[in-house]
């Protein structure tokens, strides 16, 4: 039976547990930051933790002040001086540049890129790996200008003495130590100033850059993946040892589709599309994960069990690796904590970060610690925790014979239909037939924390959903999730679905993961099954594209 409602006001205590949350960025696991008070510690939004014994540390703070502490070597704090310190310093010229990516080297060095496209640099610079022309230690961030006016970089990557730079338009930059050939100009002359890396690069769009200890990788958005400079332990996956002083393509990882690299001391490892990971180069202490300690100088698919990974880990200082199911589980391999751990060991990690801060050695962040500005104060943990509480609602959904209890005033505040609907209705049960409870409990979900707890295969439901209703954001986190989820079986459904729903981002993505990988989609059920229209305007498409030459 439906209740009327009789109140109008929601009581205090839901309210008071409403009240915003902080989110802190955890970094009590580094001893660096063992010294800093408690309310230091609330205000770090990013961090990163570096050195030869993890000595060194920088973090930005929500008012974007950046500050940095520790042994200062080669003045690598850009203090402006060589003097260690164990309380924080604040690092005047970087406070409020938003920085996006950060990077550090063995000297160590360290190169940031900010919200602008700028990059700084500062500490050690033997090798020229500062990219300012000269070989002398920097003590203060100073802007690298050199060939990159007018070019927003987006990503920076360092090696042990080199930098390397990812531009909006897709291009790379290098410069510092060239012994092996890592900055990838063709000879072994060290590089003064960033240089564009060319060659086999030219008019092609890298999305990903990954630094070894010598060498480099670029991932490209085809989803081939490029190394170069040193290969003696068979860290570019070429198939045999040798130097490349130009960036060279994986021919071993033709057909697969890489979309993101990560680099260890000597090893290399990469994600793909489909959530595989694949590892070469050094295996002395298991890195590869193959279960053995021998080198690979071509790429070896990890056995996961099966296992969709979302993340890859690993730090050119260090030996070990890490990757992140789809689940949120982690997983780590290689020298941990002295112990060589050959295949994928099950932890009980939520990050790779965590690897790490308790395995690696040193234990430094293998990138820079991160919480979007915008998560500090969100609705979304601070109404979690209410969501489907029967306690304080005053309202609820009857979706399959089964009930979902919610707020009418977050309801109004977070969707334009609801606003309408609960506007003229004062009952406390509505019901609901046309989608089913996993859907509308996920859509339910989604307006109290803006985020989707829905697998993959579940999201196309939910993405019907968000078209009906017109929500727009909700729209495009489901294909996000969608995205995650696609494989060489059902990604033409996917597609359909795409289409139907005119979800153009994810119909674009799944178009381009169907020609990748169109030979094994093309054998599908549901390719056989495609509607005549769009099997028409898919193979019209796809041969605009390419995919049918040979």
């Amino acid at each position: 039976r439906t209740i009327r409602h009789t109140g109008s006001k929601l009581s205090l205590s839901f309210l008071a547990r409403c009240c915003y949350n902080y989110i802190m960025l955890d970094v009590g696991k580094w001893p660096v930051f063992a010294l800093l008070p408690p309310e230091e510690l609330k205000l770090i939004r990013q961090a990163c933790v570096f050195g030869s014994a993890a000595n060194e540390a920088l973090y930005v703070t929500v008012n974007d002040e950046v500050f940095a502490l520790g042994t200062n070597c080669s003045g690598c704090l850009g203090l402006g001086d060589l003097q260690s310190t164990i309380e924080p310093r604040r690092i005047d010229v970087l406070c409020g540049k938003k920085i996006v990516s950060l990077s550090y080297g063995t000297g160590p060095h360290v190169a940031i890129a900010t919200a602008d496209g700028e990059v700084f640099s500062w500490g050690h610079n033997g090798y020229s790996q500062l990219g300012n022309g000269t070989s002398t230690h920097g003590l203060t961030p100073a802007l690298v200008s050199t060939n990159l006016l007018g070019k927003r970089v987006i990503e920076v990557a360092c090696g042990s003495h080199h930098t390397i730079a990812l531009t909006t338009d897709g291009e790379v930059f290098a410069w510092g130590y060239n012994n092996s050939g890592q900055v990838g100009s063709g000879s072994t002359a060290n590089q003064p100033t960033p240089r564009r890396v060319s060659s086999c690069l030219q008019n092609k769009v890298v999305v990903n850059i990954a630094c070894g200890q010598l060498c480099s990788m670029a991932v490209l958005d085809s989803g081939e993946i490029y190394g170069w400079g040193y290969n003696c332990n068979g860290q570019l996956g070429l198939g045999n040892n040798g130097n490349q002083q130009t960036p060279c393509r994986i021919a071993a990882l033709q057909g697969v589709n890489v979309i993101q690299v990560a680099c260890g001391y000597a090893h290399t490892i990469a994600l793909t599309d489909e959530g595989f990971v694949y590892s070469w180069g050094a295996n002395s202490y298991g890195q590869l994960g193959t279960g053995n300690k021998c080198n690979q100088a071509v790429p070896t698919l990890i056995n996961t069990e099966k296992e969709r990974m979302s993340e890859v880990a690993a730090c050119h200082t260090s030996h070990t690796s890490a990757a992140k199911t789809q689940s949120g589980q982690v997983l780590m391999w290689g020298q941990c904590r002295g112990q060589a751990v050959a295949s994928p060991h099950l932890t009980h990690f939520s990050s790779t970060d965590d690897v790490f801060a308790c395995f690696a050695t040193p234990a430094v962040t293998w990138h820079l610690l991160s919480i979007d500005a915008e998560d500090y104060m969100t609705v979304a943990q601070s109404l979690k925790k209410e969501f489907d509480s029967p306690e304080i609602s005053d309202l609820k959904f009857l979706v399959d014979g089964k009930c979902i209890h919610v707020h009418k005033a977050l309801l109004k505040i977070r969707c334009e239909h609801f606003r309408s609907l609960l506007n003229e209705s004062d009952e406390e049960c509505i019901e609901v037939s046309q989608f089913s409870y996993l859907v509308y409990r996920a859509f339910l979900e989604y307006l109290y924390t803006d985020t989707i707890n829905l697998p993959p295969e579940d999201a196309i439901g939910l993405l019907d959903l968000a078209t009906f209703y017109r929500e727009m954001r909700l729209k495009r986190l489901c294909q996000e999730t969608i995205k995650r989820g696609i494989s060489e079986e059902n990604a033409i459904t996917l597609l359909c679905a795409a289409v139907k729903y005119e979800a153009r981002d994810l119909e674009d993505f799944c178009f381009k993961f169907c020609v990748n990988h169109l030979t094994a989609v093309t054998q599908t059920h549901a390719f056989a099954d495609m509607d005549h229209e769009l099997l028409k305007n898919f193979i019209s498409k796809a041969s605009r594209y390419g995919a049918f030459k040979n």
